[in-house]
């Protein structure tokens, strides 16, 4: 159990950080990312290691990504999201509840949608499709689905293929169509902060971790951080911008870590499922698209902001991509972290409804 932990300190991960595994994703993400970044490719940081070290594990070259070292970078990625948070960010939470609404509908019209496609064209099980339906929170819906007895490989690649497609696309979609010329505005000088502030920032996250975590909340690496840092700033105890250098070394490691999860693949099993998981992928992203344009007439959002919202991808992944281009990393990270919940609980109730179709119908 000791592994399933949001900051995994054991022996175990600490031996992965020495590990050749480890080696090979550093030696091969360095080059990734500064090719990427040579050609303007966006979200060069990210999208280079993660498609470089996918390839690589396809290939069999074992990969592994410390869970020890994902955490501290995820940490840091939450104290960088929630830097943004301010009191003027309440004046628009009301919406959010609409916002929110919205992706409950989208949630639960995506899974019955796509599951049922999924049976149909891909021989899918019924609980299988369902799983593989969801619009993200792979990690504990494969704890379901090994509940469910479902088939555990059919649901992740399903999901890991998704993933793929989602970051790959998506930075290219966003820097060509959304005016980046201010991004770099956002940058603030980090020289004359307190560093002591970012000690008390450190240390209360590690604290809301431990207890979300325990409290079984999903995410908690990004709930604690962002808790901590909304609390702490809003009462103006303490507050820190981390500098965007350190971020482009968080990308590394996130991306890296998303083609490590392909260290079990073969070319074959991707192979399998393209086909499906392509037009699942496409399903759920028109379904965003819809779902994002209800939400523009209920909030005054950038549309690109709305849609990253409800992009069918991983949490971390999606809030990177806000960061990089600067569309409201905080209210893009709260409607994934919603999106998590709501996954966590409708689909179960989903599960039972189809249970008892079942057994009233023998």
């Amino acid at each position: 159990m000791q592994n399933n932990q949001a900051i995994p300190f054991n022996k175990e991960n600490f031996k992965q950080i020495l590990s050749k595994e480890f080696a090979w994703v550093i030696i091969v993400s360095i080059p990734g990312a500064l090719i990427a970044d040579y050609f303007n490719i966006p979200l060069a940081w990210f999208l280079g290691p993660m498609l470089i070290t996918s390839i690589i594990s396809l290939r069999g070259i074992k990969t592994k990504m410390p869970r020890l070292v994902l955490s501290a970078v995820l940490i840091f990625l939450g104290l960088y999201i929630g830097s943004y948070i301010d009191k003027n960010l309440f004046s628009q939470i009301h919406q959010w509840i609409w916002t929110s609404l919205i992706m409950l509908a989208y949630i639960i019209v995506s899974v019955l949608l796509v599951s049922k496609y999924l049976q149909k064209f891909s021989g899918y099980g019924k609980k299988t499709s369902i799983f593989s339906a969801a619009p993200g929170a792979l990690g504990p819906l494969l704890i379901l689905a090994e509940d469910e007895k479902s088939d555990l490989s059919q649901v992740a690649t399903s999901h890991l293929i998704r993933l793929i497609i989602i970051i790959t696309v998506f930075p290219f979609i966003v820097d060509s169509f959304h005016n980046t010329e201010n991004i770099k505005l956002a940058e603030k000088i980090t020289e004359s902060q307190n560093v002591g502030h970012l000690l008390i920032l450190v240390v209360l996250s590690l604290i809301l971790i431990v207890v979300f975590d325990k409290l079984k909340i999903p995410a908690a690496l990004l709930t604690g951080t962002l808790v901590a840092s909304g609390f702490l700033q809003i009462t103006e105890i303490a507050s820190y911008k981390l500098p965007d250098n350190i971020i482009n070394y968080c990308l590394l490691i996130l991306g890296s870590s998303v083609g490590c999860r392909f260290a079990d693949k073969t070319f074959n099993d991707i192979a399998k499922n393209a086909l499906h998981s392509f037009v699942a992928t496409f399903l759920l992203v028109l379904l965003g698209l819809l779902a994002a344009f209800v939400a523009g007439l209920v909030i005054d959002k950038n549309f690109f902001t709305l849609l990253l919202s409800y992009c069918p991808g991983g949490i971390y992944e999606v809030a990177v991509i806000a960061i990089f281009f600067d569309l409201d990393p905080e209210f893009v990270a709260f409607h994934h972290i919603m999106r998590l919940l709501l996954i966590l609980f409708f689909v179960p109730i989903i599960l039972r409804l189809i249970r008892k179709k079942g057994s009233a119908n023998t």
